[in-house]
């Protein structure tokens, strides 16, 4: 017998398409309600068995859904637990979004200087990346990230003012893992990324940060960061001196 089309259980109608097989439309209705942070991160969710039944499916359904939701990194599934929404920590930032090695391929831990923290006007390019309306104000951040006691990346990050008002002023100190402190004290969690990789010149501020020569060449990194509803969060840039660090990403 075929399984009826899950609802919510609240009251709500579901305008998603209903021509997805019966795990991915169930797949969606859970996304929607994380992405609403009725379940923020750290949360355990109900049990297989309670969500099965609210959404009047088989647990055998409800389970193909939680394990579409672990493989995009969302959820956690814990041997006799449960499943737990998936939270930032510093080392499973690190590692996922930072993808420069030593030459031998080993990781790097690098650690932050903030050169300059202030708030002002979005740049065109800023407005549109990010998606703001003009006139909107960024929080930019510019600092310099060092591993092994060598300046390796001049980094400028762009956000917008009215989502991450404080971050101007507080905290005093910014981690290294950013994305950390967005979901824990914004409650913005950075879901995935998209990089766009090109070789430049280094102009002359990033030259001295990195101890290059003026126009140097350097990798240039522009990523948009993005939460759960594919909203983009924060705009970064970074100029990184590779010849001792190479970008490996695993495809």
């Amino acid at each position: 017998m075929t399984e009826p089309r899950p609802v919510l259980p609240a009251e709500a109608a579901d305008p998603r398409p209903v021509s997805q097989p019966l795990h991915r439309q169930l797949q969606a209705l859970l996304m929607a309600r994380i992405e609403a942070g009725e379940w923020s991160p750290g949360t355990y969710l109900p049990s297989e068995t309670r969500l099965a039944a609210d959404y009047g499916v088989s647990v055998g359904t409800l389970r193909k859904a939680l394990l579409e939701l672990a493989a995009q990194g969302v959820v956690l599934r814990r041997q006799g637990k449960g499943t737990v929404v998936a939270s930032h920590d510093s080392d499973a930032v690190l590692f996922r979004f930072f993808n420069l090695r030593r030459a031998d391929g080993s990781r790097l831990r690098p650690e932050s200087r903030v050169l300059r923290r202030r708030t002002r006007a979005a740049t065109a390019e800023e407005a549109a990346l990010l998606g703001l309306t003009p006139p909107a104000r960024v929080i930019e951040i510019t600092r310099v990230r060092e591993a092994d006691g060598t300046p390796i990346i001049a980094e400028r990050i762009a956000l917008d003012a009215a989502r991450f008002g404080s971050l101007a002023r507080q905290p005093a100190s910014l981690p290294n893992t950013l994305y950390q402190l967005y979901q824990t004290d914004f409650g913005v969690t950075v879901h995935q990324a998209e990089e766009w990789l090109r070789a430049i010149p280094a102009p002359a501020e990033a030259a001295a940060a990195l101890g290059l020569a003026a126009g140097a060449p350097v990798m240039e990194i522009r990523r948009i960061a993005r939460d759960y509803a594919g909203s983009a969060v924060e705009l970064r840039v970074s100029l990184v001196a590779t010849a001792a660090n190479p970008y490996v990403a695993t495809l």
